[in-house]
């Protein structure tokens, strides 16, 4: 690691002189170089206590100092100073000294900070390990899901960023109690879950910008939930209240009297479940910059499907973490192309979709290590539970995919086989879009119209079917047929069709019927995606306003 000194060494340290007749001091000093900073240390190296460092990135050269006829403690043969003015030139006040405490206490102070949300175990030697709500300042954002940071013990290292949160105080990130990706329903679902009384978290609302309260309550024998609006005044300084009795200058503040007060809440907010308990978010690879994985470090496990690449088992990497490993089938895939294209597809991080973590390539068959889910297949996960899911379920599930769909879009990244079957259900509850972008290295697709292109047909809209022209509202398209299916409990779409026949059905301008459990508003946003003409369908970002304007309101 960069944190490991190169060299460690007792020298004698000469104050900084604050002003001309200060007297000058002379002290001991333990210096400890490492190829990031040069730090100096008060007291022994067992039992050491920091006084002072400096970035080596910052000094612009080292110079040797002449003696001058003040007494110094002992025969220093190459006395010297760190220079770090551009061009050169000495000015004491910037230089390593006694009295620049205060100097480098500014410098973290002005370096961003951030708290660390999960527990971080470092699994590759250049990664930094994470204590939750624990303080780390930040030295490089140069990988959006990798910063590199430093400890309090001057140790540094890559780090997830999704795994820490802005210091400063507005930042909601920080609180136990707010659930930052929880729609309605996910709140409902984890509330129930842990089932106590003012069991509570904070979210944000379906409105853009504003947050809900949601809490639940035993009050009357059987447990329900209530999602409170967190409104904001009409002043000038803007305030925030649940009750209009009850004013605050930030949210935190809001939440903090309401768990002492009930005030206009059917109980006060009792127990924050928010991130409580919950797993921490998945990583974008398992390591800074490692997407090829040894095919050792995998422990298979049983068997969870086969799909049109090969068998899907159950896993861990170093006997650690939980995986889903694909075998690629000899003859299933362009394998050259894909590898090419893994690198790019594991920068594709989102709380909606399925992570890819790696691929083992220097060896036959070549495997595809992604997240495990536990509920597997968005379709049999309909079909399952037929007629138990109730309407805001149904649109929750939706939502998900429209989030994981909304991230790609602003991308760049097409899917091109966007269904329910290409879909995965988390532990809890939550969907994930899976396999975007695979259908262009199959080799052996069973969806083939008369030209010989492979695209899956029954969810395929008039450009693709016509001309093969792919874009992210071609996936539009075909996330209007997924709604179809949610909303049928997974019910193949125009199943006494042939493929030959679906064309024709939809080059005439029909399109699939309303079902039954779909509202009037949702079948609605099924037929903009369904426009005849890419240009009429609206964007991801667009669908998800619809879809948070269907859903029901918070009190």
């Amino acid at each position: 690691m960069n944190a490991d000194p190169i060299l460690q060494e007792t020298l004698i340290k000469r104050s900084q002189q604050k002003k001309r007749i200060s007297p000058l001091n002379y002290k001991e000093r333990l210096f400890v170089l490492t190829k990031s900073r040069l730090t100096y240390y008060e007291g022994r190296s067992e039992k050491k206590h920091k006084k002072g460092s400096i970035d080596l990135q910052k000094i612009k050269c080292a110079e040797i100092v002449k003696h001058d006829s003040s007494p110094i403690p002992c025969q220093n043969k190459y006395p010297f100073q760190l220079n770090n003015l551009p061009g050169g030139g000495w000015k004491p006040s910037e230089y390593l000294s006694e009295d620049n405490e205060e100097e480098v206490a500014e410098e973290e102070e002005e370096a961003e900070l951030v708290l660390a949300m999960y527990d971080f175990e470092a699994q590759e030697p250049h990664d930094l390990s994470l204590i939750k709500g624990e303080e780390y300042v930040l030295l490089t954002k140069s990988d959006i899901h990798w910063w590199r940071a430093r400890d309090k013990d001057g140790n540094e290292g890559y780090i997830p960023s999704n795994y820490v949160t802005e210091k400063k105080s507005s930042n909601l990130e920080k609180y136990e109690w707010y659930c930052k990706n929880a729609n309605r329903s996910k709140a409902e679902y984890l509330l129930k879950s842990e089932d106590k009384e003012g069991g509570f978290l904070v979210r944000d609302s379906s409105q853009s910008g504003m947050y809900t309260v949601s809490l639940y309550t035993k009050f009357g024998g059987e447990g329900s939930i209530r999602h409170y609006h967190i409104k904001i005044s009409e002043t000038p300084h803007r305030l925030y209240y649940l009750a209009e009795k009850h004013l605050f200058d930030n949210i935190p503040d809001l939440i903090e009297y309401h768990q002492y007060n009930a005030a206009g809440l059917v109980t006060r907010l009792r127990y924050p479940v928010g991130r409580k308990g919950r797993h921490a978010p998945k990583t974008a690879g398992f390591s800074y910059d490692k997407w090829e994985i040894n095919p050792s470090e995998l422990t298979f496990m049983k068997e969870l499907g086969s799909g049109q690449f090969g068998v899907v088992r159950l896993g861990k990497w170093r006997a650690q973490h939980k995986v889903a490993i694909k075998a690629i089938r000899e003859g299933a895939m362009c394998e050259e192309d894909f590898i090419e294209e893994a690198k790019v597809m594991m920068k594709l991080s989102h709380p909606k979709l399925v992570q890819l973590y790696g691929v083992c390539t220097q060896q036959k068959p070549i495997y595809i290590v992604t997240e495990f889910m536990e509920l597997g297949c968005l379709l049999n996960y309909l079909r399952q539970r037929r007629g138990q899911l109730n309407n805001e379920m149904l649109l929750s599930i939706c939502q998900d995919v429209c989030e994981g769909m909304s991230y790609l879009e602003t991308k760049k990244f097409i899917h091109r086989d966007l269904a329910a079957r290409n879909c995965l259900v988390s532990e809890s509850h939550v969907v994930k879009v899976s396999d975007f972008g695979m259908t262009r290295y199959v080799l052996d697709d069973q969806y083939t119209s008369s030209s010989g292109a492979k695209f899956p047909v029954k969810w395929s809209p008039p450009e693709v079917l016509h001309y093969s022209k792919f874009s992210s509202k071609s996936d539009v398209w075909s996330f209007g047929v997924l709604m179809w299916e949610v909303y049928n409990d997974g019910k193949m779409p125009f199943e006494t069709k042939t493929n030959a026949e679906v064309v024709e059905f939809i080059s005439s301008g029909f399109r699939l019927y309303r079902p039954k459990q779909a509202s009037k508003p949702v079948y609605e946003i099924m037929n903009h995606c369904w426009h005849e003409k890419a240009e009429g369908r609206p964007c991801f970002s667009d669908l998800l306003l619809m879809i948070n304007e269907v859903m029901e309101p918070d009190y």
